[in-house]
């Protein structure tokens, strides 16, 4: 998986861009920060009362700033990988900029509150329709998963093979666990489209 330098002297690792991607609020900007060996590029902007009459809030209304653009940051896993993350807005007035964050993307994490099921439909059917490799993650809020992973796999009307793992987008060793999935899973269908 590692390029190799043209001296011959050492390899290198392969680039790899990943999309976190949900609705508002599930937690995609602490998802890169708890990762990221850099300081995590972020666009937040302050919530005005006129974007909280456009914006869907659901439970999140405490919420006092939302990304407008996107987040960044940039993970080394071992020698072989290094992960770019691109987090994408999650209100819908913002969906025109994913195709840009998609393209080249090897895959994408769809981070779902349970608390808040609809607003991770958006993000299944693009990545469905756009033919990316996905895997939901189901961010357990304050330690609390609201439902079973079967039941999310069931609500969303997933199909078996995509990946749904349980994840805390503060813990760092659970966000490289949700990043490690995605890499397996992207990599059996990039296998697959080969042999096909």
């Amino acid at each position: 998986m590692t390029s190799h330098n043209p001296s011959g002297s050492e390899s290198v690792p392969l680039p790899v861009k990943i999309v976190v991607a949900g609705g508002y609020a599930v937690g995609k900007t602490t998802f890169v920060g708890s990762i990221s060996e850099i300081e995590p590029l972020t666009t937040e902007a302050a919530l005005t009362t006129v974007s909280r009459g456009v914006d869907n809030e659901g439970d999140a209304n405490l919420k006092s700033s939302t990304t407008v653009a996107l987040d960044f940051g940039r993970v080394g896993l071992g020698n072989e990988l290094v992960l770019y993350l691109f987090g994408t807005p999650g209100q819908d007035r913002f969906r025109f900029m994913w195709d840009e964050l998609t393209r080249g993307a090897i895959g994408a994490v769809v981070l779902l509150d349970t608390r808040r099921f609809e607003d991770s439909f958006g993000a299944i059917e693009y990545f469905e329709r756009a033919r990316v490799p996905f895997v939901v993650a189901v961010n357990a809020f304050h330690g609390q998963l609201h439902h079973s992973l079967d039941d999310v796999r069931e609500g969303l009307d997933l199909s078996p093979e995509i990946p749904i793992v349980a994840t805390d987008a503060r813990e760092r060793e659970l966000t490289k666990a949700t990043l490690l999935e995605l890499v397996e899973f992207a990599l059996v269908r990039a296998s697959e489209s080969k042999a096909a």
